[in-house]
């Protein structure tokens, strides 16, 4: 019986007598793996992408709202549509009479175009907010202030600016004390906003929070609002508010025990939970895409390891009549595949570490290989070397020395 090191040694050198053989079994199982570790990396990072840039509302915050926050049914926003609005009366209902509610909001929304002398910006979100939106919104001003109870009450004309408008209007410059116009008004310019970047593709900087009073004169005291509760530091109360909140709207528009809420209530959960479904459906297909490369990767190398059985039955034969056992001989090619499948395996995982670093480096996306899923890369190619290599072996372990010496 021989000693590992010397199958290893043995198949090592029968690696490197057909070098371009190897180099494309290797290849194929480095594209298998790689894709693999890619796809997983991707959803990994998916998943925080979309905890942090979209589901930003805060584990202590909820909302209620007309309109459906996560979902994927178009006719539910279409059932939707028919919905009595949340106006601000149902918001001071909220805000006076909910006990358990720490800190209470509201926001309305609308899209328009903000105007600077001669520059344009369309599709500008206009977002109108309470003065409390401040201590419940999770975005950070970095510039300037906040608007006061007392411009709010007042309905004044002052704003609050992404990056995008500073970018088109002030470039180099300080945008406090600034009037632009936002749905044909004057607005002062007294606070900007952190940057955003890019959200699945979409601008999240192109927007302006002005007043919601000032914001209800321009569109109309008919909007409909979002509700916006804060309950910090206690799970328990946190759903005692939301409870109570959905009481008093179920209360003022007239909802029986047994009747369907016209409302919605979301939470940073329901965010989370919506993109669970869709990227779970995705990552299945992806894990299944990548896996068919692996099997295919797996069904190549049983192909060529089957040739150069064919290829070396003299070798076979001259080692078998020198001593070499059955089980030498099957050691010596199953080595050969785990060989080539670990470093195709080890290739594939340095190029899902190269992807993830171009899309770290290059995009807003969060991608990072973690150590569990660089592990199940080796585990993985080191099983399609065992699987598809054990009928090659063993048919080059079974050949009778005899006929195989015969083969030349």
């Amino acid at each position: 019986m021989l000693r590992p090191q010397d199958t290893l040694a043995l198949a090592v050198d029968a690696l490197r007598a057909h070098r371009l053989r190897s180099a494309l079994t290797i290849l194929g199982l480095m594209m298998g793996v790689g894709t693999l570790i890619t796809v997983v990396t991707i959803v990994q990072g998916a998943n925080v992408y979309v905890e942090t840039k979209i589901a930003n509302l805060g584990s202590d915050v909820f909302q209620l709202s007309r309109m459906p926050f996560a979902v994927t049914d178009f006719d539910v926003v279409r059932k939707a549509l028919r919905f009595k609005r949340i106006q601000w009366e149902d918001y001071a209902a909220v805000r006076d009479l909910c006990s358990d509610c720490t800190i209470t909001g509201a926001t309305g929304r609308m899209t328009t175009k903000a105007q600077y002398r001669d520059q344009e910006v369309p599709d500008v979100t206009l977002t109108g907010q309470t003065p409390s939106m401040e201590r419940i919104d999770s975005s950070t001003i970095e510039l300037g202030r906040y608007f006061t109870d007392v411009e709010n009450s007042l309905g004044r004309r002052v704003c609050l600016i992404g990056y995008t408008l500073k970018d088109r209007f002030f470039p180099g410059q300080d945008p406090l004390g600034r009037v632009i116009k936002l749905e044909g008004r004057e607005f002062t310019v007294i606070g900007l906003y952190e940057k955003n970047g890019a959200v699945l593709g979409q601008d999240a900087d192109n927007f302006a929070v002005i007043p919601l009073n000032t914001f209800l004169d321009i569109r109309g005291r008919r909007a409909s609002l979002t509700i916006n509760v804060k309950v910090p530091g206690d799970p328990a109360r946190f759903e005692r508010a939301m409870d109570q909140a959905r009481l008093i709207l179920r209360a003022r528009r007239h909802i029986g025990p047994n009747q369907e809420e016209d409302f919605f209530v979301g939470t940073k959960d329901s965010y989370i939970k919506l993109w669970n479904q869709i990227s779970g459906a995705f990552f299945a297909v992806f894990i299944l895409v990548s896996s068919i490369s692996a099997v295919v990767g797996g069904i190549v190398i049983m192909n060529v390891m089957l040739v150069s059985v064919t290829q070396r039955t003299s070798e076979i034969g001259v080692r078998r009549a020198v001593g070499a056992s059955a089980g030498d001989i099957l050691r010596q090619f199953l080595t050969e595949s785990v060989l080539q499948c670990l470093v195709g395996g080890l290739l594939g995982i340095g190029l899902g570490f190269l992807c993830a670093e171009l899309l770290d480096r290059f995009t807003t996306f969060p991608a990072a290989v973690q150590g569990r899923v660089a592990v199940m890369g080796i585990v993985l190619a080191s099983s399609i070397g065992l699987f598809f290599g054990i009928y090659p072996a063993s048919r080059a372990a079974q050949l009778d020395p005899v006929e195989a010496l015969r083969s030349e």
